[in-house]
């Protein structure tokens, strides 16, 4: 019977996993990537991943860690980091803080200045 040992927390965000937390969380995914699902190898480089991201609210804690192979680590930070972006603009326009851009003069083919305030 193994004893119970407490789940590792980060300090600060930026705080990288000690290699006994790594090895735990390696162990307890069964040396299978979190994201492709493949068996992770002796050779294979592989990162811990964070199921729900820091960016998105996540939390630098064991339990929000999982192995992950780099290639697949990396789509899966970039989507995170586009959802983040959406997200804020979304966020942005709801509470007014940015207008969205409307265009208040055009050219006809004629070349002819239309205005906004006037019917097209």
């Amino acid at each position: 019977m193994s004893r119970k040992v407490d789940e590792w927390i980060g300090k600060t965000p930026d705080t990288p996993a000690p290699p006994r937390v790594r090895l735990r969380v390696f162990e307890r995914h069964g040396g299978i990537c979190y994201l492709s699902g493949r068996k992770i190898g002796a050779g294979d480089k592989w990162q811990l991943e964070h199921p729900l991201a820091l960016i998105n609210g996540g939390e630098n804690r064991e339990s929000n860690l999982a192995p992950a192979l780099v290639d697949p680590h990396k789509v899966k930070t970039a989507e995170d980091v586009k959802q983040k972006a959406k997200n804020d603009r979304v966020r942005k326009r709801h509470l007014g803080i940015k207008k969205p851009r409307t265009i208040r003069a055009w050219r006809k083919f004629d070349g002819t200045i239309v205005h906004a305030e006037r019917e097209r």
